[in-house]
């Protein structure tokens, strides 16, 4: 983490739980807490975390000079449709782009398709008569005499917030920003998200999508920021707050106010920087993150240290793992596969018959029925009390009651009762459910990316990640697994290794033999100035890097390749080293090129983030000790699902070196790992707790 400052807070809002990281430093964790979010004021849940770290710690709030935080607040009120009252508006002739889509059924076949409705419905979506071309040229002007008729439709349909797309507007935003001088003037409390702002890219539907998306948001994440900020500032917080964004960097709360969409899934982003960061330390080059928290399990794919990433992501998809299913939206992610399944993911027997779990949640309100909260649904966490994994006195750093009848209870009732088991055995399908979802949900994923899971290291976090990692490990096919310190609050402690960042994408089409370098280093010096003007507002003294990149394919096909750019002025002369390295990233993805076929460039992309200093690499350790626990504890076998005992052994009472076979549970203060019958378990040289599964004993 580049930044200076050496008391530095970091708060992550989950669906279930809020976890807090206070850190010194680069490294020393001085405090963590994991609390139940607040679901009706998320910020109330955070000042409580914040609080309590400064307690454990014997520091204040006015001591902290450095302050992270990410929320699900965004991608909640996208899925659950909690957000302002949005109308759009396009070019004249362009009225129905949301409802047209991409023109096809993300199922062909499915005679039941449900599609994800528009968050702008056809009767708030309006025009204006404007024309521009692909070039930027004007071919009819903005009319403003009709503006008075617009504000008249805005006003009758109750709109909060206006989306503006026009057509081509990446190439030439004028129009644009004169009507949203227009309406600020006449309307000033409208809340505007202007495409040339938001998503400055080719491709109307996903550029609309994103504007839309965006302003739908905005009222409610300027409140909610400005609040945090407020409540926080009145507590005594001197330092300025900054936010975490999808893509793996952190950004000011103005930025975050202009453009929300950008934090969606920054939780869960906080995660991958964290898998990345112990991937480089102990030399990793193929990972796969596996960050299991209260509502959802979260998968990414890392290879030399680097976070798979994307350009596009999937919002409130109507099918949860088919693509093309959810609103699409264009802005920088760090790509991973997400599930509903998670500590809170409730249990269920369908109409046929079968246990199902997921993606439905108790979240923190009312939450698992052991919590003893209101909650009566059966949830992955009752199944892993009743099977012993999870130590009652322990959990939630103790300050959780929990009731284990309650459990019982409703596991009988709701999947025993069904299928003919009693609790033990509805708790041990319920797990080999949920486990064999997580790991078939990664395989697909590394499927997808043309890559395999067997060849990699698991790296699990989260409230149950090191809870469920060896079970989803052995399905998977991964036989090694990393737990790291303080996993319970993996995605927080994330934050504290990310860099401030802004990325921007611009269209401006070429033939690669054809580019008219002069054009291209014009516009990269607009964006390096725009990215660095957002970047200094949160880097303080650091020093703030930029990478360049281009978005080729082969002419007529329909998607492009990220390659990276020398970060300098382009000249002709640097045009046959790019041919050479599209030709060898799409021989890497395809297996090969195409020979003869013009490429082209569609976007160009400009990252600009403050420098990261990487943890140091694991020093070789060689000897080891074996560990005699203390205490034992009973556990339903996860192999074979007899009752065995397992070594009950603390966290914090293990060394560098230290060895352990499985069944054993070793406890923290946010979570437990499950080191199971198969897996063998030591210490390595910067405390990662490292299990491996051991070969099959021949019956012979």
């Amino acid at each position: 983490m580049t930044l200076s400052p050496s008391l530095r807070i970091a708060i992550d809002i989950g669906g279930t739980f809020t976890d807090t990281v206070l850190i010194r430093g680069h490294q020393e964790i001085l405090a963590s807490s994991k609390n139940l979010t607040t679901a009706t004021d998320p910020a109330e849940g955070a000042r409580e975390g914040a609080k309590r770290v400064l307690q454990l710690s014997g520091h204040s709030i006015e001591d902290v000079n450095g302050f992270i935080h990410g929320t699900t607040l965004a991608t909640n009120a996208l899925i659950e449709r909690q957000g302002a009252c949005v109308a759009s508006i396009t070019t004249e002739g362009f009225r129905d782009i949301l409802e047209i889509g991409y023109e096809r059924r993300y199922s062909q076949y499915d005679i039941n398709l449900n599609k994800t409705e528009p968050l702008v419905p056809r009767e708030r979506s309006f025009t204006v008569r404007e024309r521009v071309d692909v070039d930027g040229n004007v071919l009819i002007p903005l009319d403003p005499s009709r503006l008075d008729e617009l504000i008249s439709k805005l006003d009758t349909c109750g709109a909060a917030a206006v989306a503006i797309c026009l057509l081509h507007s990446y190439a030439n935003p004028d129009h644009e920003q004169e009507l949203r001088a227009l309406l600020n003037k006449h309307r000033p409390g409208l809340a505007i998200s202007i495409s040339s702002e938001v998503s400055p890219e080719a491709r109307e539907y996903e550029r609309l999508s994103t504007t839309v998306a965006n302003a739908y948001i905005q009222p409610l994440m300027k409140n909610y920021l400005q609040e945090l900020a407020g409540a926080f500032s009145a507590d005594g917080l001197n330092c300025p707050i900054l936010v975490m964004t999808a893509g793996g960097g952190m950004c000011t709360l103005d930025t975050a106010t202009r453009f929300p969409i950008r934090l969606v899934e920054s939780g869960p982003a906080g995660g991958a920087i964290l898998a990345a960061q112990i991937a480089r330390q102990a030399g990793l080059d193929e990972v796969l993150s596996l960050d299991i928290g209260g509502t959802t399990a979260k998968l990414c794919l890392i290879d030399e240290g680097v976070a798979q990433t994307s350009r596009q992501f999937e919002i409130a998809r109507a099918e949860r793992f088919i693509k093309g299913s959810g609103i699409p939206v264009r802005i920088p992610v760090i790509e991973m596969i997400e599930i509903g399944a998670g500590g809170g993911s409730i249990a269920a027997v369908d109409r046929l018959g079968r246990l199902t779990v997921g993606p439905r949640s108790a979240g923190s309100d009312p939450g698992p029925a052991a919590f003893d909260r209101g909650g009566h649904l059966p949830t992955v966490t009752d199944a892993d009390i009743l099977l012993g994994y999870i130590p009652t006195e322990t959990f939630a750093e103790g300050r959780l009651s929990i009731n284990t009848d309650a459990a019982d209870e409703a596991l009988v009732r709701d999947i025993g009762s069904a299928l003919d088991l009693d609790a033990v055995g509805a708790a041990d399908g319920v797990s080999r459910i949920v486990d064999e979802n997580m790991a078939s949900a990664g395989r697909m994923h590394a499927v997808e990316s043309g890559k395999d899971l067997e060849s990699r290291t698991m790296i699990a976090f989260g409230g149950n990640g090191p809870l469920h990692a060896t079970r989803v490990a052995r399905s998977a096919g991964v036989r090694r697994i990393v737990i790291p310190v303080n996993p319970g609050v993996g995605s927080a402690l994330g934050f504290l290794f990310a860099p401030v960042s802004f990325e921007i994408v611009r269209s401006q089409y070429s033939f690669l033999k054809q580019l008219d370098t002069g054009a291209i280093n014009l516009l990269f010096s607009g964006m390096i100035e725009e990215a660095l003007a957002m970047v200094r507002q949160g880097a303080g003294d650091n020093q703030i890097d930029t990478k360049r990149s281009a978005f080729m394919r082969y002419h007529g096909q329909g998607h492009e390749i990220e390659i990276a750019l020398p970060d300098r002025s382009l000249t002709h002369n640097d045009i046959d080293g790019l041919v050479r390295a599209f030709e060898e990233e799409y021989r890497r993805q395809f297996s090969r090129p195409v020979p003869g076929m013009e490429i082209e460039i569609l976007n160009w992309g400009l990252r600009a983030t403050t420098r990261t200093e990487s943890l140091p690499m694991e020093p070789i350790q060689t000897e080891f000790t074996d560990v005699v626990p203390d205490a034992t504890r009973e556990i339903i076998c996860d192999i074979d699902g007899t009752k065995k005992s397992a070594a009950f052994i603390h966290r914090d009472s293990l060394s560098p070196g230290d060895q352990f076979s499985g069944p054993a549970l070793v406890a923290e203060a946010q979570t437990t790992t499950l080191v199971s019958e198969d897996f063998s378990a030591h210490v390595d040289a910067v405390g990662n707790l490292v299990l491996i599964q051991q070969p099959k004993r021949s019956s012979a």
